[in-house]
This record gives structure tokens, sequence and C-alpha cells, in this order.
């Protein structure tokens, strides 16, 4: 099968804060090694680009030699914690931005979504921007012509084809720009992340068409996304990016078991420190624990077992100007799709007026084997004050709850009824 896209050796390095290397003599010294057909004298400094640690130099590598050969009619799923370096390699794909170093060969003409209105002029119309795109991507206007009813039809903007893309909404700017970038035809698809902006009735049609140029049209597709259950459903082969290097390359069923084992070793931090969180911070979560029923901490629990899930809080205002509080806990399973949920406001609408830690018992965790993890939301006059996503990773062990000796398959469900035949 011919290549579509082969990379070697790709690195990209970016200074910290600045334009350039700070000083105009450091530029010039750089120019000057660039003319003599010598290595760049900043090459040779530089860290990995972790984003959860304090660095020493002011230069980082986005990406790290990068090697990756993509077949033509692949779909190949790219996966990686923020700030790997995912989107930086498919700008670079896409010729948004070049290189340190490095040589990518190209075998056809690539359309990208790299962002909401990528490519679009906000003062022109849907028609404008579907020809201009067209253009861009070297297509004749009758091409264009011959394709612009699917594409205007696909995104389910006809009755606002005429109107200026400023004043589509997120959800009718990312279908129309998906729709220009799918029916164009062009021979390489890139897609970043931008599906999570639409609808799921949008997303599932997406995905489709995605199956379908591949399948049928023989394109190769290299699609980015946070969601791992899109990501199976896809792709058939992917890779790791982490720190900019692809740490590991193959079947996507293995490439995002060995992410998801990843996430799972990491998620276990203190909830006290985390800084991914959203609220005003007039409550926060300080920390939380699985109890069994004998009230001992664990990770493990068996199908049908008694849980019991109890958060710490840490309140920044006076009880008494405390008119209203809620806590919610979600379930997710490790494809962050939540599977079950919890809350206080069922009970009372201010139950953690005068609580430092409130208790969730669940009698039956009727979950099917595999991992989960928690998300914890808590408000405080009807205001978000906190929220801390994907913490404290458990797993579920297979027990014969049923006592027929049968195991239930994880691909038929997560949430397992308690249920009888007569």
């Amino acid at each position: 099968m011919a290549t579509a896209i082969k990379i070697e050796n790709l690195s990209k390095q970016y200074r910290l804060g600045l334009v350039g290397t700070g000083t105009l003599s450091h530029d010039l010294r750089r120019w000057w090694h660039v003319v003599r057909g010598k290595e760049d004298p900043y090459l040779l400094v530089g860290e990995t680009n972790d984003r959860s640690t304090k660095g020493s130099s002011d230069y980082i590598w986005a990406l790290k030699e990068i090697n990756l050969e993509v077949l033509q009619g692949e779909i190949l799923g790219i996966i990686g914690k923020n700030a790997a370096g995912k989107s930086t390699l498919l700008k670079i794909l896409s010729k948004v931005t070049a290189p340190t170093t490095g040589i990518i060969t190209y075998n056809g003409r690539i359309g990208s979504l790299l962002e909401v209105g990528t490519g679009f002029h906000p003062e022109l119309t849907g028609r404008e921007n579907i020809y201009l795109n067209g253009v861009i991507l070297g297509m004749r206007r009758r091409e264009i012509e011959k394709k612009f009813d699917e594409i205007v039809d696909f995104s389910g903007c006809e009755r606002y084809i005429d109107t200026p893309v400023k004043r589509y909404s997120s959800g009718m700017t990312v279908r129309l720009g998906f729709a220009v970038a799918a029916f164009l035809e062009p021979e390489i698809l890139v897609v970043d992340e931008v599906l999570a902006v639409g609808d799921a009735e949008f997303q599932k049609k997406a995905i489709g068409k995605m199956q379908d140029v591949s399948r049928n049209d023989g394109r190769t597709v290299l699609f980015v996304s946070h969601n791992m259950g899109a990501v199976k459903n896809l792709c058939k082969t992917g890779i790791l990016i982490e720190n900019g290097g692809i740490k590991y390359h193959g079947e996507i069923d293995s490439v995002v078991d060995t992410y998801l084992k990843q996430q799972k070793d990491n998620h276990n931090a203190n909830i006290r420190y985390m800084t991914d969180r959203r609220g005003n911070g007039l409550m926060r979560f300080v920390d939380a624990r699985l109890l069994d029923a004998k009230d001992e901490e664990k990770s493990d629990f068996l199908l049908g077992e008694p849980l019991k899930i109890e958060v710490f809080l840490e309140k920044n205002l006076n009880s008494e100007k405390i008119f209203s509080s809620r806590i919610d806990i979600c379930i997710n399973d490790m494809t962050s799709n939540v599977v079950t949920w919890m809350s206080t406001s069922i009970y009372s609408y201010n139950y953690i007026a005068d609580r430092e830690s409130v208790i969730f018992e669940i009698d039956k965790l009727m979950l099917n084997h595999g991992f989960y993890d928690l998300t914890l939301y808590g408000d405080i006059n009807n205001l978000l004050a906190d929220r801390v996503q994907n913490v404290i990773k458990f797993n579920v062990i297979f027990n014969d709850y049923f006592k027929t000796g049968k195991e239930i398959n994880t691909g038929q469900c997560c949430l397992v009824s308690d249920f009888k035949i007569k």
C-alpha cells in the first residue's frame, strides 16, 4: 500500500515568552550559522515539553525526533494528554507552522480542521467561504459547484448559507467547516478535537463520513481526540504522544489501553493540590476515599459489593452565609463517559453548610468489571464552587453475582441491572 505521509526526524522548538531568540546578537548568530550551512546553535539547548514541571531553560521541544509513516487509506488516531504535542504535530502537517528540523513527504492534498472556523473569513457568507476553501485546496470552480449541495446538506446550515459566518454559532461553524474539509476531496484529512463542539447527532455523522472517505475513497485521516470511545470506534491504528515524542505506535486498542493505564497511575494524586479545576473557591474538595462495608479504604471492589464514597471539604465562607449548597459525584468509565450520578440535592438543598465531609453510600455497586473514576462537583448559593474531574481511580473485579458462572461482556454495558427471570 502506498505511503500518504512520511515523517523523518521531525522536531519543533519554541522559546517561551519571546519571538526569536530575544536579542539581536543571538538572532544574527543563528542566521550566520544557517547561511554557512552549520547547525543552529540554539538547537543544542532546550528541555522536554513537560507542562507539569518547572524548567530551567526558556527553550522547549514541543516535538522531538518524530518518525512516522502513515499509509494511504489509514485512519490514524493520535492521543495523549494536554500539551503533549498533538496539535503542534497537526499544525506542522497542515503547513500552518514550519518544523525546526526534519522532513515531511506528502502524497496528495491536505484538508485540515484544526479548530472552530479554521480557514473561514468571518465577514464572508457560508457560500463564499465554501468557494474560498475550495480554491485554497487547489480545486476548480466546477469541482466545487459539483460538491456544493452535498456540503450544505451535510452541514445542516442551508437556511444560513448566505449569512456571514461571524453570525454562526460555534456548532454551526464546525459543521460547515467539517463538511467543506470532507467533501472537497483532499487526499489527506486532518481533524483536531473540533468534533467535541458539535452535538451527538453531528459527531455520529462526522465519524461515519470519515469512515466512508477512508474505506470507499482510499483517503487518509489523522484524528486527534480526548474521547477514547470515538477514537476506538473510528481508528484501527494509533500513536500515543508524550512530552513531544511518540511513546507507543500500534493497534488502536493497545494504544488506548496504554494511555488509560497511564492515566490510571497518574490520577490518584492529592486532590487538595490539583490545579486543573473550576469554580470560585468558596468551597474546595481536599480529599476523597473509597470504603468497603467494614469502612476499610481500598481501590478494588466486587460487582454487587457495598461502596462508600467519602469526600472532604474545605469551605471559605461562614456557614450562616450559605443559603443553598450541593455536592454531586459522577462515576465515569475510562473513556470519560458518565455511568451514574449522585447528588445531595436529591435529599437536601443545604446539606454541607455545617459539614467537613459527606459520605455517599451505595448498597450494591452494580458496575461491570473494569476501571472507573470520579468527577466531583460542588456549588454554594447556586454558583459553581469547585469541580475536579477524573480523580480517585478504582477497579471493579468480576464477581459471579448472578450465580451462573457467566462473565458479562464489557462491550455490552458498564451499568449492570440487578434482575431476575420468572
